[in-house]
């Protein structure tokens, strides 16, 4: 039997969604009374939705200010990523020696994919490709076996940062991301764990340059507006 969604419920889908696909911006004033007009619904469900979206980081609740869309300063991006380069790139060169042929070809098949849904053009599809570099990620990571080390990567890692990348890319700095998953394969299935670390080393510095470079231009822009 088909499930009706509450009134909370679809106020919540449709401002994550809003967010993570970038129709409200980092930052961006996000009043009660003007989001219930504009959803459609009174202003108990934007609440409660602001209240849920404020827990999953992807919204600011301030005092005597109200909700906004969360943003990352440079400091803290910069902080994020120098968390994951020092973590991530260990997790992927303790994930060789454990991989098995199935596994390698589980990864293939994600990276593959990925560079379908991912690539420039008319086909891309950018909210596929989310979870698929989720699942890809955290196959290296369970692979890894270091439960240390991935609660330290879990804790570091914010999904809207990560959503965020993909709507943030240049095409190049897309394109070198995507290429970094299949040379990973390549580098588990030579045995090479030095390899694979330096490519997620690559990987990472790749993202963090794309998001620290929109941080300091979000930045710059609100020093200029009035």
């Amino acid at each position: 039997m088909t499930r009706f969604l509450t009134s909370a419920e679809r106020a919540l889908s449709t401002l994550r969604e809003m967010i993570m696909g970038g129709d409200l911006r980092p930052g961006a004033r996000l009043g009660e009374v003007e989001l219930a007009d504009r959803l459609g619904v009174s202003r108990t469900p934007v609440r409660e939705a602001l209240s849920r979206l404020a827990a999953e980081g992807l919204v600011q609740v301030v005092p005597n200010r109200g909700a906004r869309v969360a943003t990352w300063t440079v400091a803290e991006l910069e902080g994020v990523f120098d968390l994951r380069a020092s973590l991530e790139p260990q997790l992927t060169a303790h994930a060789v020696p454990h991989a098995t042929a199935a596994d390698l070809d589980e990864l293939d098949a994600l990276a593959r994919r990925m560079h379908e849904v991912g690539s420039p053009g008319e086909h891309q599809d950018l909210d596929a490709l989310v979870p698929l570099n989720r699942a890809f990620h955290d196959r290296l990571v369970t692979l890894a076996a270091h439960p240390t080390l991935a609660a330290a990567l879990a804790a570091a890692i914010h999904p809207p940062i990560v959503r965020r990348n993909f709507l943030t890319y240049d095409e190049a700095s897309l394109r070198r991301s995507l290429a970094h998953h299949g040379e990973i394969v390549a580098a588990m299935r030579a045995g090479d764990p030095e390899w694979a670390r330096a490519v997620m080393t690559s990987h990472i510095a790749n993202a963090r340059a794309v998001m620290v470079r929109a941080a300091r231009q979000q930045a710059a822009r609100e020093e200029e507006t009035p």
